[in-house]
């Protein structure tokens, strides 16, 4: 697995048919009025500052009632954010912690790796620090810009491709083209599980005004499905997924039926296996932060512990 070198433009990336002045990354969007120049790290006072999307709350009395559980933890999601991390209301709750991003992002050092489902950018910028190129996907323009900016904080922006686009298309068209310019190496899925209701067992999903209480006892008596993950299902996005890469991380939560998850090491029914080809493991990490389990990461390919030699 030698080092690459970044690539600076989507144009080397994508299938020319997904290129058009509506669909380019965000830093060729932002590169084209002027001549190329060295990018900046600093947001403020240029083009990564995001300030004026979403307010940045210093202070429990300016927060939303049902995002006050979520500012309590926020050095816990960004440890600098004190100095102007940004989140909009689907990021405060869906942001993975720093501390979980840092431990996902040892596991998957590569040379290229993507990020379908970016959001504000807490695991992209983990990633930037263990990997040579991250590519960032997201389909909304605002938490892609925001996921810049925080990105610009840590210093690690030059380092990341923010493109604007919906993963199944992107999927579609990289495996479109026969010879691909650039490998991906590595796939990190953490797509939307349903909204902060996502542990009720039903599509009636609990309140987030709902207290601790309930919802440890919820946990308790019910399982995840696949099923609820968005865009798709949760399994066909993983045999999407696979066709990019063997190498997958898969982020899920702590409740997810594990049945489902060993059902994804299953080859297909068109999958050739060669002879002799031992079973491939699937890794199951819990993630912690102090006494709460907060989420699964679900490792498959060469990111599972002795199974290396598959990378």
């Amino acid at each position: 697995m030698g080092k690459k070198p970044n690539l600076t433009g989507l144009s080397r990336f994508l299938p020319q048919d997904f290129l058009n002045p509506n669909a380019t990354s965000l830093s060729e969007k932002q590169n084209q009025s002027g001549p190329a120049k060295k990018r900046k790290t600093d947001i403020h006072g240029s083009r990564y500052d995001a300030t004026a999307l979403v307010p940045h709350y210093t202070t429990a009395h300016e927060v939303p009632e049902n995002l006050q559980k979520y500012f309590s933890q926020r050095k816990r999601y960004f440890s600098l954010y004190d100095q102007g991390c940004l989140l909009d209301e689907e990021g405060w709750y869906s942001v993975t912690p720093e501390n979980i991003a840092v431990q996902i992002a040892d596991r998957c050092r590569c040379d290229t790796i993507l990020d379908p489902f970016c959001g504000v950018g807490g695991n992209a910028i983990a990633f930037a620090k263990t990997c040579e190129h991250v590519i960032a996907l997201d389909i909304s323009p605002a938490r892609l810009a925001l996921a810049r900016h925080n990105a610009a904080i840590y210093g690690v922006a030059d380092r990341i491709e923010f493109i604007l686009a919906d993963y199944i298309s992107f999927a579609n068209a990289y495996l479109s083209r026969p010879h691909p310019m650039r490998k991906i190496d590595v796939v990190f899925l953490s797509p939307p599980w349903g909204g902060p209701g996502y542990i009720s067992p039903s599509e009636n999903h609990v309140s987030a005004d709902d207290n601790a209480n309930f919802q440890d006892e919820l946990e308790t008596h019910s399982q995840y499905s696949l099923s609820r993950i968005q865009p798709i299902h949760g399994a066909d996005l993983f045999r999407l997924t696979k066709r990019i890469s063997d190498n997958i991380a898969y982020f899920l939560p702590r409740n997810t039926d594990l049945n489902e998850i060993s059902a994804l090491g299953l080859p297909e029914k068109d999958e050739s296996v060669a002879p002799g080809d031992k079973s491939r493991m699937i890794e199951v990490e819990e993630e912690w932060m102090g006494s709460k389990l907060k989420a699964l990461t679900c490792y498959f390919g060469g990111l599972v512990a002795g199974q290396e030699h598959l990378f």
